[in-house]
């Protein structure tokens, strides 16, 4: 079973001005791409090829640093599309369990971006650990916090690419005004989904 790179479910320029479609159409047609090549060069032949993505990165340590690096591109950037939209509202109702949670994790909405927009380079993310309980984290790489090589993890919920490659066309060295724009295009719907689904049978509100 090959990995197939996804096509976008909006296109290249729906999220200007916050982030630019030159940039979009290079991170998702090469970076991306690359990575799902990558990937399935480095599976071919073997056990996790049969396996879903999810089940080859909660088991990376038995697995080559080729799978580590490129089936964490793969799957980071798959997150990475699908939780943003250019219908975003910029944050979540107060109806909206994620809001209820951030507010519940962070004392408010305000207090969660100040603390996800200081995490350091690689990927940022907003993950629901096993006690159904919301933190973030930051990874070097391509790793991710369903890794079994991570200090920290947990469900991803929200993640967002803070390599230069996916801001440096537009914000060069600008980052923090490319996580502030972000924040503009996130869809809180699908993160509330995300949120949702992590630890079926948890008591949510």
């Amino acid at each position: 079973m090959a990995f197939i790179l996804p096509e976008l479910s909006y296109a290249y320029d729906a999220l200007e001005p916050h982030i630019d479609a030159r940039t979009m159409e290079i991170h998702h047609t090469k970076h991306h791409a690359a990575y799902t090549t990558n990937l399935n060069a480095a599976i071919a032949g073997t056990e996790m090829e049969k396996m879903t993505i999810e089940e080859i990165l909660a088991n990376i340590s038995k697995y080559p640093a080729a799978v580590r690096n490129n089936g964490g591109g793969f799957y980071n950037h798959n997150l990475f599309w699908e939780i943003m939209s250019p219908d975003s509202e910029g944050e979540p109702s107060s109806q909206m369990n994620i809001h209820k949670a951030i507010t519940r994790d962070f004392g408010s909405f305000e207090n969660f971006k100040k603390e996800f927009s200081a995490v350091g380079s690689g990927w940022a993310w907003l993950c629901v650990d096993k006690n159904d309980k919301l933190f973030i984290c930051s990874t070097p790489n391509q790793d991710n916090p369903i890794m079994d090589v991570v200090d920290a993890v947990g469900t991803p919920i929200l993640g967002l690419d803070v390599w230069e490659h996916a801001y440096y066309l537009n914000y060069q060295n600008r980052r923090a005004d490319y996580v502030s724009a972000f924040f503009s295009v996130v869809d809180w719907h699908a993160v509330t989904k995300r949120y949702n689904d992590a630890n079926p049978g948890a008591s949510k509100f």
